[in-house]
């Protein structure tokens, strides 16, 4: 979890139950996620081997479903109920209903097939409907609920490229740049090189540059005084990226690199690579720009 989360602690993926809990622990607990239930005995040999095998792919499941272990020795009258007839004995619930399960030790292979096929039983668990309601957020300018949210999601599944990009985002639009640029630096290897995590940073570098940006009147004028003015056009396209107008920002550098493609090391086409992976990819502004763009560069 990244620390922004206020909610009470998660229940555990895998537990124990009695008689007396089962109801709360598997029958109910399954109509908000699939439980798998386990069945065995301290005497039963198979079960020593079967029962680390389920906890292991339970586990690497991250969330998608959980466990509960039932010792028929001491919940006689559900192992009666259930026509546990051996064990270990494996059952699947799934809106307070067994809908899969299986007899016996199988392979590894068979377990997290298994466990793949009920953890699929609840979708993604909502992590989509919630993302979009973050981003919702982000959008309307609740940032802080933003970031909140996409808090949660990760709570969930911390590899989730869109959430961890949709925290840094809320950062930013936050004011927290520093704070932002942590997060992105802590980010898991696995979404690090992601293309959302590319355009979070891409967009805290260009909220970098908006924090230095001088007066966008005093730059227009010294442009309109000098269109060869190189500096004062790279300088106000900042300007107008700080206040919000990446469109008339990427008409400005578009403008610089007809001027002198290769000013200040190609600065121009640096910066506009930079805004195109910010935005959103169908952005009008992106797909304008880039045509644009190769039409010069190709000319």
């Amino acid at each position: 979890m990244l620390g922004l989360d206020s909610s009470p602690p998660a229940e555990p993926l895998i537990k124990d139950a009695t008689e007396a809990s089962f109801m709360a622990d598997v029958i109910d607990a399954s109509r908000e996620i699939p439980v798998i239930v386990d069945f065995w005995a301290t005497w039963c040999g198979p079960c020593k081997t079967l029962g680390p095998m389920l906890e292991a792919a339970v586990t690497a499941a991250k969330g998608k479903v959980r466990m509960v272990k039932v010792d028929v020795d001491k919940a006689q009258r559900i192992a009666a109920q259930l026509r546990i007839q051996s064990i270990p004995t494996v059952y699947a619930f799934w809106q307070g209903q067994p809908v899969d399960g299986f007899q016996g030790a199988v392979p590894a292979s068979e377990v997290k097939a298994f466990v793949d096929r009920v953890g699929a039983l609840a979708g993604d668990g909502g992590l989509a409907e919630a993302i979009t309601a973050a981003e919702e957020m982000l959008a309307e300018g609740a940032a802080v609920d933003a970031a909140e949210t996409f808090a949660a999601i990760l709570g969930e599944e911390p590899e989730n490229a869109v959430a961890y990009a949709g925290l840094v985002r809320s950062h930013l639009a936050l004011g927290n740049l520093d704070q932002a640029e942590a997060f992105l630096t802590a980010a898991p290897d696995k979404i690090t090189k992601s293309k959302e995590l590319d355009a979070a940073r891409a967009q805290l570098e260009l909220a970098r540059q908006a924090a230095n940006a001088g007066p966008e009147a005093d730059l227009r004028a010294a442009v309109e005084a000098n269109p060869n003015d190189h500096q004062a056009r790279f300088d106000l396209a900042a300007a107008l990226l700080a206040a919000g107008n990446p469109g008339e920002a990427v008409d400005q550098l578009l403008d610089l690199f007809r001027r002198d493609r290769e000013w200040n090391d190609g600065a121009a086409k640096a910066q506009l690579m930079i805004i195109f992976e910010a935005l959103k990819p169908q952005d009008p502004i992106v797909l304008s720009g880039r045509r644009r763009l190769s039409s010069m560069i190709f000319a």
